[in-house]
């Protein structure tokens, strides 16, 4: 827990703790202004640590942020089984009672795109609002983009844009994921697929995009917004770690985001 001494603080350092939820430990990180009115709460991407997503976490200037390792990720260990998408959803909301938080608004980044959404789905209570970033519906995904886009150059471009990130965000990060870890992540996306509930999700919704993702190409996001009732679509500079290679422009966007739907009273 946030200690009393960090919680006077207008903006405390981020901490980091670990807890118990059952059977799973979670290492989790609070960072952002203590008293902040809206906190956020960040599913990460495949084999992305708290180390790796440090510079998002910094960027936000008026919500508080909790994001944790995923199991097998990072200071969380792998549990004895493959686990479900379903299962992080359930930890996330473990983690939010531990720290007697009923509400966020989630953000979910490539594989955490899908655990938000399932997080959305299975504790709409207590999402008010969801952005998703490089994210899809899973089994729909889309592997081309569209035709008068779609050129040998803006291909390789792409492609060439994700290695120089792969590239930055690996050496900047201090842990990398075990290959334990890696596979249950695979396997808890395997077979998955949200299309066919979206219409379910009442919070408000962001959907970022990336011009340059050769992994997640922008119709992806089209898809998701078009079978949600309330969600709009951005496209952004960057290929599919924009999120983290382009943090402070990615939370500018968010937090105006969060402005535009205020909580309700």
């Amino acid at each position: 827990m946030v200690t009393p001494t960090s919680a006077r603080r207008s903006r405390p350092a981020a901490s980091v703790h670990s807890v118990a939820l059952g059977a799973q430990t979670l290492r989790y990180r609070v960072a952002g202004p203590a008293g902040a009115a809206r906190t956020v709460l960040l599913f990460n991407g495949i084999g992305a640590s708290l180390e790796t997503a440090a510079p998002f976490l910094a960027s936000f200037r008026s919500a508080r942020v909790i994001a944790f390792d995923a199991p097998g990720v990072g200071a969380s260990p792998a549990p004895l089984l493959p686990y479900r998408l379903r299962e992080v959803a359930r930890l996330a909301a473990a983690l939010l009672d531990h720290l007697g938080i009923a509400t966020v608004d989630v953000v979910g980044v490539s594989w955490g795109g899908a655990a938000a959404q399932e997080f959305a789905l299975r504790h709409p209570q207590r999402c008010a609002t969801l952005t998703l970033a490089a994210s899809a519906a899973g089994l729909v995904l889309l592997p081309v983009v569209p035709l008068p886009t779609l050129t040998p150059l803006n291909w390789w471009t792409g492609m060439f844009r994700l290695a120089q990130d792969v590239l930055q965000v690996h050496a900047e990060a201090l842990t990398h994921p075990s290959p334990h870890g890696w596979l249950y992540q695979l396997l808890a996306l395997w077979g998955w697929t949200s299309w066919h509930r979206l219409h379910q999700v009442r919070a408000p919704t962001l959907v970022l995009m990336a011009g340059d993702d050769p992994i997640v190409p922008v119709v992806n996001g089209h898809v998701v917004a078009a079978r949600m009732p309330d969600a709009i679509v951005e496209t952004v500079a960057g290929g599919h770690l924009f999120m983290l290679t382009r943090p402070a422009e990615t939370a500018r966007r968010i937090e105006d985001f969060l402005a535009a739907h205020p909580l309700p009273a």
